[in-house]
């Protein structure tokens, strides 16, 4: 799918949707494409909807069947930058309490990091 750009940092899958307008078209090849990167093993997922306007109800079909999927593989599935239309979307159909919302990607990779106390007392998870 050209209009989604692809890459890893610190471990994490990083999705960036360039696209203006998500409609079922792009949202099964959308689904296609995570769920290749899931199979490979990328259980914490980055989605950035910067540049995304618009998406119709299949695409957060294929965010909430995705969060749902790394949710059993105790995975995360984090959305960056959702606009002002996404968000009222998300409101809308009540999933908004499904996905954790980022302002940037740095915000989003950080909200990975374990803090300190549970680093040194050896209780080792992920976000």
């Amino acid at each position: 799918m050209e209009a989604l750009e692809k890459s890893h940092q610190c471990g994490f899958l990083i999705t960036k949707i360039k696209l203006k307008k998500a409609t079922i078209l792009e949202a099964l090849e959308f689904k296609s494409e995570l769920d290749e990167e899931i199979l490979k093993g990328n259980h914490h997922i980055i989605i950035d909807l910067g540049e995304c306007d618009f998406f119709d109800s299949t695409f957060i079909g294929v965010l909430v069947v995705t969060w749902k999927k790394l949710k059993t593989l105790g995975g995360k599935l984090k959305l960056v930058k959702p606009g002002y239309f996404t968000k009222s979307v998300f409101h809308l159909t009540g999933t908004i309490e499904l996905f954790e919302t980022y302002e940037s990607l740095e915000e989003a990779l950080s909200s990975f990091v374990m803090p300190v106390e549970e680093y040194s007392t050896g209780n080792i998870k992920t976000a």
